[in-house]
């Protein structure tokens, strides 16, 4: 992993991107058109950042994740490693937003590997996303997602159960198959 002031050849920025000073960037990764990393932030190796992308400070991003275009990851939010997060998803940091509130703190949200977000997914933030989980596009998250279940509508609901392909598996919500 390179900083910001340090980039590795293998590392690619585009010319509109901001990848601040202190942010860490992994080898191999891309950052696209108008996308900005804050300083703090880190990024693994291999990701794709798409154009857009907002990625604040002090956020992680694991290996292999593919962000989307248009998604804002705020502070608070980690993601692990092979995520996929699809186009216009937006993740939360605060249960009750005010334009002013000296109280406020940060909820986070933790995203666990080889997840996948479909577009316009809401993430509502204190919750837990588990490992191949996968969100339906368009779906409102207000729970946690345990490990391989598959989520849709507005709130998310258990619809089945996925593969690490991303294959549904069952419809039987209440009893997962067995994984491994």
């Amino acid at each position: 992993m390179t900083d910001s002031n340090d980039r590795s050849a293998s590392v690619f920025v585009h010319p509109t991107a901001d990848v601040e000073d202190g942010a860490r960037v992994g080898d191999g990764t891309k950052v696209w058109h108008l996308a900005h990393i804050r300083s703090s932030a880190q990024v693994g190796a291999g990701c794709v950042i798409g154009r857009n992308v907002y990625v604040d400070a002090g956020v992680t991003v694991g290996d292999r994740v593919k962000i989307q275009n248009n998604v804002s990851v705020y502070q608070g939010v980690t993601i692990e490693d092979e995520v996929f997060v699809g186009p216009c998803a937006v993740f939360t940091n605060d249960f009750r937003p005010r334009a002013q509130n000296p109280d406020w703190t940060i909820t986070p949200t933790l995203v666990r590997r080889g997840a996948s977000i479909g577009a316009n997914a809401t993430l509502v933030c204190g919750i837990e996303v588990g490992e191949y989980a996968m969100i339906a596009a368009g779906s409102v998250v207000t729970k946690d997602v345990k490990p391989y279940q598959l989520v849709a509508g507005n709130p998310a609901r258990p619809k089945g159960w996925v593969d690490e392909k991303g294959e549904v598996v069952s419809r039987d919500v209440d009893n997962p198959p067995h994984q491994g």
